[in-house]
């Protein structure tokens, strides 16, 4: 066959294709127009999941009578005119494929006026053909209506789903538009009838509205700024995690993208406090000069390219990373169970904060240092900074609280009773916080360890009697290996194993924060990274999951049960530990119950 030039109508239909995938496609193409236009109110309609119709009606500047048909007409639009405005654009839309696409596959309308014309004009297309322009009615802005949409190309139109399943897509793009302009007041009907309305607001009202009230209570507020690079927005805490990633949002510089390289940067933010089946939760807007993202990238829009995408990378982990490692405090109490209120607000203060530890009995039989004992090193105990700081010797006497040294300090309250050896029981100012003691404890030592670790520190306690154990012929290789070469990865982590013989090993020091746990399964475990990932890998890619499983040992177990003095001390070290509402494997670590779920529990006020 021999090479022909297709025709035109033809040419519009195979780029259509690119552009226009479903009902949701045409709309996502619709609102970005309105919103290049300058609009601060946008209505849409839908019929049939808008597969019968999608309407649009704007009050932006509108279009001239003289562009109305170069509208219709691909590659023609108002936003770019040469390759230097190509490399810097800051619209939303600049192919001029969209509007000529939609219309080369339906029955389309547009009706528009600016505000300095003496009335509107009309003008309609069907598929290939369009008709002349003729005067309409409208005050100001722009109406378009795609109506029939793939009405030429049937077997296209046989891909499309039910009329439910395109109103999902619809709405999830319209929500998607919605949530990047707070500015903007939206409205979408189907079928005749309204389904949202969102009034101009602020972007957490925004948010709120859009995403749902707990979202917006579960989050955290981002808002960084470095080298010319702005991350903000909300990223939800790893408790609201999802199924799905249903609820991820990324604009940059307003368009919304799915890149993944910010995708990856995301997931490391979140990799150390999230469990490895959930997705995190939220919406971020990075803003950036123009010029150092290229987002003609791909005809939808949707991907784009940054001129150095390892400092984007690097900025968006750190800053999310920094959010996320917020300590339990005032802020995660007191946002417990208040859906709806403004995130970006501050904290409430308690207003009717009672004396909580004068209603509970501190009296213990077990030593003051049994917390260090069982915890680790008394250097950071909170226990031996809380005698300090209230000048008393021991838990069994009250400590004299403020209400508003309790508001800042204390905002997991204090301890009521041990449940099954598993749980403290807490009461704060909420109600009553339930803590998994062993996840919180391990949360605790992993921090502390990737602390050490940092700054060279990991403390090595000698052991009075070495231990020494069988091991297997790869054990003892690995410790030979790492004396033979003077790898030093073991005294980093606080560790000094001897080989006794071809079959045994010894372990004659431990970290001095692990130096409870179980010695010989401890250094099994680190024998077995070192091994499987070699020393650099495992202190550098491998680290966490390494300090994670020293972490685990050393954490208090299960059914060891702890006095009032103890539990407290535990509280105090969450309050002040980074990332503590998780474990090392992102489950959570403690539960707030409120007064009025308990109301609603046994009906109170029925």
């Amino acid at each position: 066959m021999r090479i022909q030039r297709l025709p035109d109508q033809l040419i519009s239909q195979i780029a259509a294709g690119e552009v226009v995938e479903r009902p949701a496609s045409a709309l996502k193409e619709l609102l970005e127009n309105s919103l290049d236009a300058g609009s601060t109110d946008i209505q849409v309609s839908l019929l049939q999941g808008g597969i019968k119709q999608l309407r649009v009606v704007d009050n932006g500047v509108g279009v001239a009578k003289e562009d109305l048909a170069l509208a219709l007409t691909r590659h023609a639009t108002s936003k770019i005119a040469s390759l230097e405005d190509l490399e810097s654009v800051a619209s939303l839309g600049f192919r001029g494929e969209a509007l000529a696409s939609i219309a080369s596959i339906s029955r389309t309308q547009l009706l528009s006026r600016q505000v300095e014309s003496k009335h509107a004009w009309r003008i309609i297309s069907e598929g290939s053909e369009i008709y002349p322009t003729e005067p309409g009615a409208l005050d100001a802005g722009t109406i378009i209506e795609v109506t029939d949409l793939y009405f030429n190309t049937p077997a296209r139109r046989k891909f499309l789903k039910t009329e439910a399943t395109e109103f999902g897509h619809c709405e999830k793009a319209y929500e998607c538009i919605a949530l990047s302009r707070p500015d903007v007041a939206f409205m979408l009907q189907h079928n005749g009838k309204v389904l949202s309305r969102f009034a101009i607001s602020n972007p957490s009202k925004r948010f709120s509205e859009v995403l749902g009230a707990e979202f917006a209570a579960e989050s955290v507020e981002i808002d960084e700024s470095a080298a010319g690079l702005r991350l903000w927005g909300m990223a939800a805490k790893p408790t609201f995690s999802r199924h799905s990633r249903d609820t991820q949002y990324v604009y940059v510089n307003g368009r919304f993208v799915r890149d993944k390289l910010i995708a990856h940067a995301i997931r490391q933010a979140y990799q150390d406090v999230l469990h490895h089946d959930r997705h995190p939760a939220f919406v971020l807007f990075i803003e950036l000069d123009p010029n150092l993202v290229d987002v003609n990238v791909h005809p939808s829009k949707t991907e784009v390219r940054f001129r150095d995408g390892q400092a984007i990378h690097r900025f968006i982990f750190h800053s999310l990373h920094k959010a996320l490692a917020t300590p339990t405090g005032v802020s995660n109490a007191v946002t417990a169970g208040q859906a709806g209120r403004n995130p970006f607000d501050a904290p409430q203060s308690f207003t009717h904060y009672p004396t909580y530890q004068s209603q509970i009995n501190l009296q213990a039989s077990e030593p003051n240092n049994f917390y260090q004992t069982l915890f680790g090193s008394t250097q950071n105990s909170a226990l031996s900074n809380l005698q300090a700081e209230n000048g008393f010797n021991t838990y069994t006497h009250q400590p004299s609280v403020e209400a508003h040294s309790v508001e800042t300090e204390y905002p997991l309250g204090f301890a009521v009773a041990q449940l099954h050896g598993i749980y403290v029981l807490a009461q704060n100012a909420q109600g009553m916080v339930v803590i998994d003691m062993h996840a919180a404890h391990e949360r605790i030592m992993y921090e502390r360890l990737k602390n050490a670790l940092d700054t060279k520190s990991v403390a090595m306690q000698p052991l009075l009697l070495p231990i020494s154990f069988n091991a297997d012929k790869i054990e003892v290789a690995t410790v030979q290996e790492a004396l033979a070469s003077n790898d030093t990865s073991l005294q980093q982590l606080g560790f000094d194993i001897a080989v006794l013989s071809p079959t045994t090993l010894a372990v004659r020091a431990v970290p001095t924060m692990l130096q409870n746990a179980d010695a010989v399964t401890l250094a099994r475990d680190v024998l077995r990274d070192l091994r499987e990932y070699g020393a650099t890998r495992a202190l550098t890619e491998r680290r966490n999951e390494l300090l994670g499983t020293m972490a685990c040992h050393a954490a208090v177990r299960a059914n060891r049960s702890l006095a009032i003095p103890e539990m407290n001390a535990l509280l105090r070290d969450m309050e002040a530990t980074e990332r503590s509402g998780q474990c090392n494997h992102g489950r959570p670590t403690w539960f707030q119950v409120s007064m009025a779920d308990l109301d609603k529990m046994f009906m109170r006020g029925k």
